[in-house]
């Protein structure tokens, strides 16, 4: 068993292997970690881990009513995920190295990170200005039938985006690649199909790539068929890219 020790960084999202994360760092506990991180030769990777919250808050109450209109102030690096906050996590999560970050003038952050590795929270630590965890790294294994599965996949994603794009009555764009590696498909499709975190969250602890793009086929023929007969979808670009206030 490989493990590692790094950062933490909750979010009310999932994080896929080989998607881009931007963020907006503001809070003073994450400042501090990416202080940190700038202290790392540019050459060498600038790793943290993404989580998703399964029951806390992704930023911490910074004053009465704020975010939540009963919540009063909390600080630390566990503030707003309570007394336990391992318990306040999904077990499974993803590394990500920061490609960019940028300090702005007021000591925010721009971040750029890149998911690649998949990873099992084994114990978090609250001692520090940042939660940091021992992490496990989950290898991706291919599973039987992973390359039909992935073609499967594929034609039914197209299906999905062309009756999306109906429902949003405008046109996709033509001519856009698609990969064709089984686990790189896998985490796609997790990521572009409007799911809710439960759902993101089981695709990202599958079992292997194969266990991943069978859920999906299903899930993308049941998405597929709810969107044909539904006359219209407001507002969805609300439900496939959650604001994230970090």
């Amino acid at each position: 068993m490989t493990t590692v020790r790094l950062p933490l960084f909750p979010l009310n999202s999932v994080l896929f292997p080989g998607l881009v994360l931007p963020l907006n760092i503001f809070e003073e506990r994450y400042r501090a970690l990416m202080r940190d991180l700038l202290k790392i030769p540019e050459d060498e990777p600038r790793r943290f881990a993404v989580v998703a919250i399964r029951d806390g808050h992704e930023v911490a109450p910074s004053a009465p009513g704020m975010p939540d209109p009963t919540a009063l102030p909390e600080r630390g690096p566990a503030a707003g995920f309570g007394s336990d906050p391992a318990k306040a996590f999904h077990a499974v999560g993803c590394i990500v190295d920061a490609a960019t970050i940028r300090e702005r003038a007021d000591g925010s952050f721009e971040v750029l990170a890149t998911g690649t590795t998949r990873v099992r929270v084994l114990s978090v630590d609250t001692s520090g200005p940042y939660l940091t965890a021992e992490l496990e790294e989950l290898p991706e294994e291919q599973g039987d039938e992973a390359g039909a599965l992935a073609e499967g996949v594929l034609r039914a994603f197209r299906q999905y985006q062309k009756r999306l794009a109906g429902a949003r009555e405008r046109s996709l764009s033509a001519g856009a690649d698609l990969p064709d590696e089984p686990a790189v498909v896998s985490y796609l499709v997790a990521a572009a199909v409007m799911l809710d975190t439960p759902t993101k969250q089981r695709l990202l602890q599958a079992p292997d790539t194969a266990s991943r793009l069978r859920d999906e086929l299903k899930l993308l023929r049941a998405e597929t068929a709810i969107i044909r007969n539904l006359p219209s979808l407001p507002a969805t670009e609300l439900t496939r890219t959650p604001t994230s206030l970090n």
